[in-house]
């Protein structure tokens, strides 16, 4: 079912044909973040999701400034020397997401290797200042993977967020070539404490049409399950720009609904699989399943 795509072909297959909303539709939104100098990983990461996702409001706010002291190959964010923290941003996005009234955020960051605490600090700080003024507002965390380092987990899992994302993006044996700075073994680990040790709710995500195999999903899909992960979420790669790899190949839908099922036959309690879907997409979806008392954390 994929369709083969080279490099210099641009035509998209039937399937992704999502229009982008007009400019004024989310220009509100936008003012709002410029004012407080705020980042969202829509923007920063070309999402085609931004449109809808500013329009209903909602929005995955980006820590620690837009520019990641990593260079995957695959990620539209701005990579070099990272700007400086600013100590207001915490409040600044507590503040848009009482006036924004949501009832479900996420927050994410680019990687900040360059920090001794390598930006835990301004997690906590941000699902902190967010908890003081909106309580009821439920917080997912979509963090880097802290070099795996126990101990800056263990300081982020006692604060009150509602989920722990972190994304294995791809198969294993495409690490080296798509995210060089990572390691799978050890974004597997990160799930796998903060599952046994923080007890939250854990949720990864993945691109395909990388040149992943399908035995590889089936792989990754064994072990994201082992460690117990929740949730897992399944997109199309669409490449943010000329200076990202070229697709390898656009998956069809029913490609999509093949992988959702298998994911769901090794025990992933949600999965959510088609060509849009993000890391935070609809991610408010699957937090008003938790609050309809469906066992994710057992």
């Amino acid at each position: 079912m994929n369709i083969e795509k080279k490099e210099n072909i641009e035509r998209l297959p039937e399937w992704l044909d999502r229009k982008v909303l007009k400019q004024e539709l989310t220009l509100d939104v936008k003012k709002m973040l410029r004012s407080r100098k705020l980042h969202t990983v829509c923007e920063s990461a070309k999402c085609p999701n931004i449109g809808e996702c500013f329009k209903k409001p909602t929005a995955t706010f980006m820590i620690l400034g837009d520019i990641c002291t990593r260079s995957c190959s695959f990620c539209g964010v701005k990579h070099g020397r990272p700007n400086f923290i600013d100590p207001l941003e915490p409040e600044y996005i507590a503040i848009s997401v009482l006036e924004m009234g949501l009832k479900h955020v996420v927050i994410t960051s680019v990687d900040r290797d360059d920090l001794p605490d390598l930006g835990v600090t301004q997690f906590i700080e941000t699902v902190r200042a967010i908890k003081k003024i909106s309580p009821s507002t439920t917080i997912e965390i979509l963090t880097p993977d802290f070099q795996g380092k126990k101990e800056i987990l263990n300081e982020l899992i006692k604060e009150n967020f509602d989920i722990f994302n972190h994304n294995l993006e791809t198969v294993k044996s495409l690490y080296k070539e798509i995210c060089p700075s990572a390691d799978y073994e050890k974004s597997l680990f990160v799930l796998d404490y903060v599952k046994k040790n923080g007890k939250k709710i854990t949720k990864t995500g993945v691109m395909v049409g990388l040149a992943e195999k399908h035995d590889e999903m089936l792989e990754l899909f064994k072990d994201i399950a082992e460690k117990s992960v929740d949730a897992l979420t399944i997109g199309q790669y669409l490449r943010p720009s000329r200076k990202n790899m070229a697709v390898k190949s656009y998956i069809h839908p029913d490609e999509f609904e093949l992988y959702k099922k298998e994911a769901e036959s090794f025990g992933i309690k949600y999965v959510s699989s088609s060509p849009y879907v993000r890391s935070s997409y609809n991610a408010e979806n699957l937090m008003e399943l938790i609050q309809k008392n469906i066992n994710l954390k057992s």
